[in-house]
């Protein structure tokens, strides 16, 4: 995760610099907040991505099939897909139909729904995801912090997404799927 050429300056701090003389001191905090998540948030995609190009996904196609890899059968309905990855059903339906396309999915009509599809994992995507988690886990296991500051900053974002009203706290823990 470290930069060949580190630049000389932290340019988010220089940033926060320029807003305070400007007079906009009370926004300079919250904009290094903000430029400071979406720069990490960068910088952790590409070291995910870097590490799922070789088994040909995304990280979006990764959650996909590591989600239905999840499930007790390997399928769920599209909705619960949508539902679950937190992003627009249009990116979800073109996830699946270039996971389809790659033969790791099936989509299926829903048995009980006629309306509704299912998306199935494929045995080619059940080896692909186990292969791709496992190399993604080694990420996970050092994503560039002291095991306390990634506790810390995990709890920190679940605060602000919960009053962002990202989730709810259950009334009790879900099932596993």
């Amino acid at each position: 995760m470290t930069r060949n050429n580190p630049l000389p300056v932290d340019p988010i701090a220089e940033a926060k610099r320029q807003w305070t003389v400007h007079g906009w001191q009370d926004a300079a905090a919250g904009m290094s907040a903000v430029t400071s998540v979406m720069r990490t948030q960068q910088l952790m995609l590409a070291r995910v991505e870097r590490t799922l190009k070789p088994f040909g996904l995304s990280f979006a196609r990764f959650e996909m099939l590591r989600l239905l890899a999840f499930t007790r059968e390997g399928r769920m309905p599209m909705a619960s897909a949508i539902a679950r990855l937190q992003v627009h059903p249009t990116s979800v339906t073109n996830t699946v139909t270039r996971l389809v396309k790659d033969e790791l999915v099936q989509r299926e009509q829903h048995p009980d729904d006629g309306r509704a599809a299912l998306v199935v994992l494929t045995p080619a995507g059940r080896g692909i995801i186990e292969s791709a988690t496992a190399a993604l886990n080694e990420v996970f296991c050092d994503v560039g912090l002291a095991d306390e500051d990634t506790v810390d900053l995990v709890r920190i974002l679940a605060r602000f997404r919960k009053e962002a009203g990202d989730f709810s706290d259950p009334v009790q823990p879900p099932d596993p799927l």
